[in-house]
């Protein structure tokens, strides 16, 4: 994301759409009153629903206000990998707390980070992830709730953790961002890909091919905002109203309609996250 870029125009609307991966309180959101600002602005072009994600416990506690603040917004809570470091058993107390609030459809985003490691002052190392990983699976499995995972860069050892650990019910791949063979073998595993505006960048070759390899039963889209705004506003601030461009790119990449993949993905939001 960067400031030196203005915002998106807001796209031609496109309905019924859920955001099934934003954060809300990294795109500017502070109270309930900025909150139901941004979700207005999703509506207004389609976007009915949506689900802010934590990365870490302050972003947690956010998300779970939010969800109260707007019944149009869903919570997950979690842990993000590079901070998995963070997890003591203070925090893994407050994380289950929040994580078991009804308005918390799934644990998340959680995972593995193999780019960050090195790079960042105070991140997470692989052990510290790992061990963070396996214990967002068992809370997942003994809550009943969605797992949301993050993998960067990690794809073989992700799949591992979970094969050990025993995969929830129902796994989320939040911006699904490999290759067509490890869609193929999350496929194989009923999880669920989520795609977001890096699917609508024409140099992500790979990412695309894996697009379209995905049943539609099992596919969701996102924007991950405030990052990954898609093409052509590649460097401008994202949000939830900017998710049409990328349903828009991705249904041209399957060769569907986008109203057809609109109301797919959106049935698919309903059934995942248990709004059925």
């Amino acid at each position: 994301m960067s400031s030196k870029r203005p915002a998106p125009e807001p796209p031609e609307p496109l309905s019924p759409l859920v955001d099934a991966h934003t954060h809300m309180d990294a795109c500017g959101a502070t109270d309930a009153e900025s909150v139901t600002a941004l979700v207005d602005r999703a509506a207004a072009v389609g976007v009915g629903r949506v689900v802010t994600v934590a990365d870490d416990l302050a972003a947690a506690r956010f998300a779970v206000q939010a969800a109260h603040w707007d019944e149009r917004v869903y919570a997950a809570v979690a842990l993000h990998p590079t901070r998995a470091n963070a997890l003591d058993e203070a925090t893994r107390t407050e994380i289950e707390k929040l994580a078991g609030d009804p308005r918390v459809v799934a644990v998340g985003e959680t995972g593995l980070d193999y780019y960050w490691p090195g790079k960042l002052d105070g991140c997470a190392d692989i052990e510290d992830q790992v061990e963070g990983f396996r214990w967002h699976i068992e809370l997942a499995k003994r809550l009943g709730k969605p797992l949301m995972i993050h993998n960067r860069e990690a794809d073989h050892d992700v799949l591992a953790v979970l094969l050990d650990e025993g995969a929830p019910d129902t796994v989320i791949f939040h911006c699904f961002s490999s290759d067509a063979n490890m869609a193929v073998a999350c496929v194989a595993e009923g999880y669920v890909l989520s795609f977001s505006g890096t699917v609508s960048f024409k140099n992500a070759h790979e990412l695309r091919e894996a697009a379209k390899m995905v049943p539609d039963q099992q596919i969701l889209v996102e924007t991950d905002a405030p990052f990954l705004t898609p093409h052509p506003f590649r460097g401008a601030p994202n949000e939830s109203y900017c998710l049409p461009y990328t349903v828009r790119a991705l249904a041209e990449l399957r060769g569907q309609d986008p109203v057809e993949l609109a109301k797919i993905t959106t049935a698919n939001a309903a059934r995942v996250y248990g709004w059925l």
